[in-house]
């Protein structure tokens, strides 16, 4: 069984946790900033928060945006991700919309991953999935509750979901009401890193799960957000502290 995806020369599922740092901005001119100044923290991984751009169904300035990141980023893998108000982000999309803008990304051929949202639509993530894949692009699947922390059972069984529906990577963000919920998070997360067939992402949000964006190589996450500048969710560590104990928890456990 091998838990192991690659994007452009990234590896994610073994080792350390991979570092992606979010940009975000309402034009081109503040996105393209935010992410010049993330590359200079040297993250694994990019992820434009397309959710904040204001004129998000004018194809032609979605793909200028997309053209000039991937200059900026060289060989940095970039994950695009619309990011739904009911789970957390900027803006709605009508079904047509979402299902249009990710076309557009996918066929500018910049962005070398995709995110969807597990619960926004089956029929509009199953073609979405099967586009991405047609153009050799992965797929992050994901779900996030910023108002509790479900079952340990029930986020495994999203999380397999996620595999099943052919997610390449299967993520979920939770937040944590007491310290227990965070444990609750990290069992879940060791169960599927054991049960599926590719790499599990997870973190419990806000100050009590901050140790979750820490404890990857122990429990099984394979990606961890990184904050360099504004934080896209509660929690996320400045990109420098996280890389700095993120390499000494490694140090420590390989002794």
């Amino acid at each position: 069984m091998s838990n192991i995806v690659k994007i452009r020369n990234l590896i994610l599922g073994e080792g350390l946790p991979k570092i992606c740092v979010p940009v975000m901005g309402k034009d081109q001119r503040e996105i393209v900033y935010s992410a010049r100044s993330a590359m200079e923290q040297e993250p694994d991984m990019i992820e434009w928060r397309v959710d904040f751009l204001q004129r998000i169904e004018d194809t032609e300035a979605l793909c200028d945006v997309l053209k000039e990141l991937r200059g900026c980023l060289g060989d940095t893998p970039l994950l695009a991700t619309f990011r739904t108000k009911r789970e957390g982000g900027e803006q709605e999309l009508s079904y047509d919309a979402y299902i249009h803008m990710y076309r557009a990304i996918l066929e500018s051929g910049m962005a070398d991953a995709i995110d969807l949202e597990l619960y926004f639509d089956s029929a509009a993530v199953s073609a979405l999935i099967d586009a991405a894949h047609a153009c050799g692009k992965k797929v992050i699947l994901s779900n996030h509750d910023f108002q509790k922390t479900p079952p340990k059972n029930e986020l495994v069984r999203r999380l397999e979901k996620m595999q099943e529906l052919g997610g390449d990577i299967a993520k979920v963000a939770v937040m944590p009401q007491n310290n227990m919920d965070v444990l609750k998070l990290l069992e879940a997360t060791d169960e599927a890193h054991r049960k599926l067939q590719g790499p599990v992402v997870t973190m419990s949000m806000g100050a009590i799960g901050a140790v979750s964006r820490l404890l990857g190589e122990t429990f099984g996450s394979a990606l961890t957000f990184g904050m360099a500048g504004q934080a896209s969710a509660p929690g996320q560590i400045p990109v420098e502290d996280l890389r700095s104990i993120l390499q000494k928890l490694h140090c420590y456990s390989t002794r």
